[in-house]
């Protein structure tokens, strides 16, 4: 499953990727069938360990690896990517604003930034819901408008030339998660839901990709943003 859509990310093939937070690879392993050189960077060693056994599994046709760093010190020169991705990152760090600074440090003056943050109103009905899920370790501790999060990150130097929604299908799987949280696991219309989303997945039937693309600008479960860095005059 994949929140990028790299269609939209106009760069060359051999383009330098850094997907900063990048869990199991998922990013990582689509960026470098897109034909981009990318490096992944988690502080999570299980996540790690992950992503590095699904690159051996299936090697991408260009350069890709994972690195353990932290997202306020990346261990890269100036400059050096010609994008950066911060998938479902920013929500979960304490110093979001240090983290963009970090990006913007490691991009090159024209380069391009992708964030993708939850929604906000599907995000607040599930902490509405549910107190556990975002007081989980690692949770999420805020939501971002995302109005007020583009104008911020412009305001440091990108414009947005780009959005868009995703995962419209995936915004009741964490609601009916969130309602049922101390049984979820054995509540019967979670297990549908999953069922559901996986079938989704693995076959992309017409009906249900159709009915996510539709439902994608105002339900999906995240924003996607789009940026590219302004050359300073």
């Amino acid at each position: 499953m994949q929140t990028v859509d790299f269609s939209f990310l106009a760069l060359p093939t051999g383009a330098r990727v850094l997907d900063l937070g990048c869990g199991e690879g998922r990013h990582v392993h689509g960026a470098a069938f897109a034909g981009f050189e990318t490096v992944g960077v988690d502080l999570s060693p299980g996540d790690l360990a992950t992503a590095r056994q699904r690159l051996a599994e299936l090697p991408p046709p260009v350069p890709a690896a994972v690195v353990a760093a932290d997202a306020l010190t990346l261990p890269f020169a100036d400059g050096v990517f010609d994008a950066v991705i911060m998938s479902e990152v920013l929500e979960h760090i304490p110093d979001y604003r240090a983290a963009l600074a970090e990006a913007t440090r490691v991009l090159r003056p024209d380069g391009l930034l992708c964030v993708s943050v939850p929604r906000a109103w599907p995000e607040r009905l599930c902490w509405r819901l549910s107190r556990a899920y975002h007081q989980v370790p690692g949770g999420h501790l805020r939501i971002f408008r995302r109005e007020l999060l583009e104008r911020e990150i412009a305001s440091v130097g990108y414009r947005c030339y780009y959005r868009h929604g995703a995962h419209a299908l995936h915004a009741p799987y964490w609601w009916l998660q969130c309602l049922f949280w101390e049984r979820r696991e054995r509540s019967w219309l979670v297990r549908a839901w999953h069922r559901l989303l996986v079938w989704d997945m693995l076959r992309a039937p017409w009906l249900t990709r159709r009915l996510e693309r539709l439902l994608d600008p105002f339900l999906g479960k995240s924003v996607v943003l789009y940026f590219r860095r302004e050359v300073a005059p």
